[in-house]
């Protein structure tokens, strides 16, 4: 319930909400701070910034203050490597990345969050790289006052499996490469694929533990696969062979190291030719050709999914088609870019 008083007759009163001040590309903000005590050379201000009148809150046994319902929410919403402090400005409260990370956030429960009435929630997308301390969300009560009931039904919502935004921190993992193709292996040209794959998986905080050649032999390329599983590698990258050709034969040489799943076959270009197989529980990636000629590929997609733990199945590689088009722009901007962000 509120009660209105005129601006003049506000002294000494406290304020129960943040009074917003804006000056267009200069400022905005709270001018004013919920719990300020009104004193006289705050009239003229509160005036120009057109309040006339204030208003104090008496709440009902039923009701909560934007304030109040924010904490509640993000209480909900955050997961495991999220962190929020309860101070919320202008009746938002921000969520942060707890560490360096893989951004997750659960679309339906954030979709099944926002169908409640007078609350919301608003991330970065599901799947973007973020560091410690980066915004990653905010949410509010949409109204100054409201029922408690859909605050707490929202927060539960959130909740339900643990959380609807999560930083997962990358994997330091030992990762093996195998570059094939006759010609590379029998020195008629010069790799140019390891430097490019050593560089992503650098980046991304793990480490390269050998790069083995092998020619379009299946039998060689198994060895290749199985000396790396022997050395103790978390994750195998193997490059070129992944095409339609009948010497293409590095899919076969994964089938006879031992993969009990294999799928082929991403819906994202630039990487189609995408592949994604398990040895034993360790993930085998196929790159395709691609890899040498653009920048950014499914690989990038789907390389940071794999260290945080994600098992990619044909479910996965199918869900990156919305927005798995890269723009292939003149010069790259990704991440800051639309390609894989329907994921």
């Amino acid at each position: 319930m509120f009660k209105k008083i005129r601006v003049q007759d506000a002294v000494g009163e406290t304020l129960s909400h943040d009074i917003t001040e804006i000056r267009p590309g200069e400022f905005k903000g709270a001018a004013f701070r919920k719990g300020h005590t009104v004193c006289d050379e705050d009239i003229c201000h509160l005036q120009k910034l057109g309040k006339n009148h204030l208003y104090l809150i008496d709440l009902e046994k039923d009701e909560i203050h934007e304030n109040q319902a924010a904490a509640i929410l993000a209480k909900g919403l955050a997961g495991p490597g999220i962190t929020w402090k309860d101070d919320p400005k202008e009746g938002k409260i921000c969520l942060y990345a707890k560490t360096d990370g893989l951004l997750v956030v659960d679309k339906a429960n954030l979709a099944a969050f926002n169908m409640v009435d007078e609350v919301m929630c608003a991330s970065l997308h599901s799947y973007t790289l973020v560091k410690k301390g980066q915004q990653v969300a905010a949410t509010r009560a949409i109204p100054l006052v409201m029922n408690r009931t859909p605050v707490e039904r929202a927060a539960s919502i959130a909740q339900q499996n643990g959380g609807t935004v999560f930083v997962h921190p990358l994997k330091n993992s030992k990762i093996g490469i195998v570059i094939t193709g006759n010609e590379v292996f029998n020195g008629l040209i010069d790799d140019k694929f390891a430097p490019i794959l050593n560089k992503k998986i650098v980046e991304l905080g793990s480490t390269v533990s050998e790069i083995a050649f092998a020619p379009d032999d299946e039998s060689l390329i198994q060895q290749a696969i199985e000396k790396h599983i022997d050395n103790g590698c978390d994750l195998i990258l193997l490059s070129g062979g992944m095409s339609v050709d009948p010497d293409d034969v590095t899919r076969k040489g994964i089938q006879k190291a031992g993969a009990s799943e294999m799928h082929y076959g991403a819906a994202a270009l630039p990487g189609a030719m995408f592949m994604v197989a398990y040895i034993g529980g360790i993930p085998i990636l196929g790159v395709p050709a691609c890899g040498l000629h653009h920048k950014v590929t499914v690989l990038d997609l789907i390389l940071p999914r794999v260290l945080i733990g994600e098992h990619i199945g044909k479910k996965e590689l199918a869900f990156i088609g919305h927005g798995g088009l890269c723009m292939d722009c003149p010069e790259c901007t990704h991440p800051h870019c639309p390609f894989g962000k329907g994921m």
